[in-house]
C-alpha cells in the first residue's frame, strides 16, 4: 500500500524568525489523521532567521534528530552539549529523564534550514544522550547511506528504537532500492528535487507511506536528495 502526502497538505507555523512546515501534528497544527506513521512521531522542516532560534525548553522520552540542510544551527544542552551543526551532519539527542535544550541560528547574516525529527523510544526514563556525526556528500551520492540505526551500524548514530534512517542524493540515472522485511514498514520524505519512489512521482517536500511493499525503489531523479525511513509496523 502507497499513501502519499503532498506538501502542500503540511501544517506550518510563522512567527517572523520561524517559517516552520508540519509532516505530523505538531504544536498548533493538530490533525488527527496525521499523528505519525509507526515510532516517527514529527519532521519540521524549519526555516530559521538570522541569530533567531528556540529558547532553552524541556523534552523527555524522545529520540530528536536534526539533519542540516543550510546554514549553521548551534546547539546547547543541560548535558553539557554545545556544537554548530553545518550540512552533512546529523545530530540524535536522546531526552530520556527529561532534557533542556536550545537551538539558534548560529549566523547573523543567513537563513539556516534543516530538519528536526522525532522518534519515539523504546526504551523509556533512561538517561539522556548525545551523538552527532558528519556525512559527506559522497557518501550518500547514488546510494543509500545509513545515517541512524538502532544499534550505530555502518558509522551512523545510534538511537532507542529499531528504525532505521538512511539519506540519499540522486540525479539522471541513479537507481537505489530499499527491501522491506517481514513486519516493516517505510516512510519517504523527499528533502527536495524529484525522485520516483515505487512509481510514484514525488516533489521536494512530499512524502510517502509505503505498506505491505517488499521493497523502496527510487528512479527517475531530478537534484533529489531523500530519507528513507525503515520502521517496526
Amino acid at each position: 500500500m502507497l499513501n502519499v502526502r503532498k506538501s502542500n497538505e503540511r501544517g506550518g507555523a510563522s512567527f517572523g524568525w520561524l517559517n516552520s512546515k508540519h509532516t505530523f501534528s505538531f504544536g498548533h497544527y493538530q490533525d488527527p489523521k496525521h499523528m505519525g506513521f509507526g515510532p516517527l512521531r514529527v519532521i519540521n522542516e524549519d526555516h530559521v532567521a538570522p541569530g533567531r532560534g528556540f529558547e532553552p525548553h524541556g523534552h523527555r522520552d524522545m529520540e530528536i534528530i536534526s539533519y542540516v540542510l543550510d546554514g549553521a544551527l548551534e546547539h546547547k544542552d543541560s548535558m553539557g552539549n554545545g556544537s554548530v551543526l553545518r550540512y552533512g551532519d546529523v545530530q540524535r539527542m536522546s531526552a530520556g529523564s527529561g532534557v533542556v535544550h536550545s537551538e539558534f541560528n548560529h549566523s547573523k547574516t543567513e537563513e539556516v534550514h534543516f530538519l528536526q525529527i522525532w522518534i519515539e523510544p523504546n526504551r523509556r526514563g533512561e538517561p539522556g544522550g548525545y551523538e552527532e556525526k558528519h556525512f559527506d556528500t559522497a557518501s550518500k551520492t547514488g546510494k543509500l547511506r545509513l545515517v541512524a540505526s538502532s544499534d550505530g551500524r555502518e558509522g551512523s548514530v545510534s538511537m532507542r528504537q529499531d528504525a532505521s534512517i538512511y539519506a540519499s542524493i540522486l540525479n539522471g540515472d541513479d537507481a537505489v532500492s530499499h527491501p522491506l522485511a517481514a513486519g516493516r514498514q517505510a516512510y519517504v520524505h523527499v528533502i527536495r528535487g524529484r525522485v520516483t519512489v515505487n512509481g510514484i512521482a514525488l516533489n521536494g517536500g512530499d512524502a510517502l507511506k509505503v505498506t505491505d511493499e517488499e521493497a523502496v525503489t527510487l528512479v527517475q531523479a531530478e537534484a533529489a536528495e531523500v530519507l528513507v525511513f525503515d520502521l517496526p509496523q
